[in-house]
């Protein structure tokens, strides 16, 4: 009823009822027996209980006192002043003490409702024992004991329902820890799925648009004076647009590239370097070193993706001749290197990337290998053409999730 009381629920308010019955019930007890019984003062015992049982009622219906200690103890004293008088004027009075308990332990604090339950258990006894006109241990037993188990009672419930709140709070903690965790959860996916998109998109539609741009431009220059090149440029173009269509398609499907369906990385290697020398004006070769080790689909699919960008980076902007493409099975590790003899860069001084000029390649392939556990790494100067190595482990880490087939 108070700021530190618990919230009345169904069950607590079904005990508060019973207590004011309880009280009520008491009062009416003592206003009854003084009139059966005929004890002097009967009026007064009647007058008194009734201003007990008004002052008592008032109590719940005053809105101060569910939030205020002060003003709780207020109305506990004005219930205590009405109690002592009647318990003066009829021994009877003594059975109120057992619900005033109660009350002084919810309402008040730990420590006041103790002094308070003290003080109604002693004026109890000592009012008992002056109507009697004396005194045994007998008469000090029934007082102490109520006063015992109430303050057993209530200290236990407190105990209890402080329990049944931490669990509470902690239940939506969890919940809400929960609701923020899967929310994260779908974000990251979210971020990660359009990574994996923007990465797939770049290493096939986008590389097959930009060499069939490569191939038509030739065929255009070629037109005027050898029409039989520009006709073979325009069905290598063809040819690419027909290979990205399929990407595309295995690519909506989420299926394995068609260039690894059925064959090894490295036939997948060798046939993307034949593929890049008989469509743009450089030598494409492959190498394979080491004994070959099974991969996972995403160790292949990573690998392959980073040949293709790599290569396309090459015929895109490097002006190479030349280009060497060496897979190597290092033991626990494979190992992709392509070098090639162009203008060369320097890795400093890259622009960042930019929907209008590109300049994904490098992160996504970057991407690729780090998802896998792996490393990328690049040396190029100007002049002196570039080299591109990048190193998976066989066994990716536990903490890394193998990257989407495409």
């Amino acid at each position: 009823m108070n700021s530190a009381a618990p919230a009345l629920t169904p069950t607590t308010r079904a005990l508060a009822w019973c207590l004011h019955l309880l009280v009520i019930g008491l009062l009416a007890l003592a206003a009854g027996r003084a009139v059966t019984d005929g004890r002097p003062h009967a009026g007064w015992i009647i007058a008194v209980s009734a201003v007990c049982g008004l002052v008592y009622a008032a109590g719940p219906t005053l809105p101060g006192i569910p939030r205020s200690r002060r003003a709780a103890a207020l109305w506990l004293a004005a219930v205590g002043a009405c109690w002592l008088v009647l318990l003066a004027l009829s021994p009877d009075a003594v059975w109120v003490a057992f619900p005033l308990y109660f009350l002084q332990l919810h309402l008040l604090s730990r420590r006041a409702g103790l002094v308070a339950v003290a003080a109604t258990a002693a004026a109890a006894i000592a009012g008992f024992a002056a109507h009697q006109h004396s005194f045994g241990p007998a008469m000090a037993i029934g007082p102490a004991l109520g006063a015992a188990v109430a303050v057993a009672v209530v200290w236990g419930y407190q105990a209890l329902y402080r329990e049944s709140e931490h669990r509470r709070r902690l239940i939506e903690e969890l919940t809400t820890t929960r609701a923020d965790l899967a929310a994260a959860q779908h974000t990251a996916g979210v971020l990660a799925e359009r990574d994996r998109l923007a990465r797939e998109i770049h290493d096939t539609l986008a590389q097959g648009f930009s060499s069939i741009q490569l191939l038509l431009r030739a065929a255009e220059r070629a037109l005027p004076q050898a029409p039989q090149n520009a006709a073979r440029y325009v069905d290598q173009a063809r040819q690419a647009a027909a290979d990205n269509l399929a990407e595309a398609r295995r690519f909506v499907a989420a299926l394995t590239p068609p260039t690894l369906e059925g064959t090894t990385l490295a036939d997948a290697l060798e046939r993307l370097c034949t593929t890049t020398s008989a469509r743009h004006r450089i030598t494409a070769r492959f190498h394979l070193t080491g004994t070959p080790a099974p991969l996972t689909t995403a160790h292949e699919v990573a690998l392959l993706r980073i040949a293709q960008s790599a290569l396309a980076n090459t015929v895109r902007h490097a002006e190479a001749v030349t280009a060497e493409v060496t897979l190597s099975y290092l033991g626990d590790h494979v190992a992709l290197d392509i070098v090639d003899d162009g203008c060369g860069f320097d890795p400093a001084l890259l622009p960042a990337p930019d929907p209008e000029t590109g300049g994904f390649g490098l992160a996504a392939m970057r991407a690729r290998a780090q998802a896998l556990g792996g490393t990328l790494s690049i040396e190029s100067t100007p002049g002196h053409g570039t080299a591109l190595a990048a190193q998976l482990p066989l066994t990716p880490p536990a903490d890394t999730e193998p990257e989407a087939r495409p």
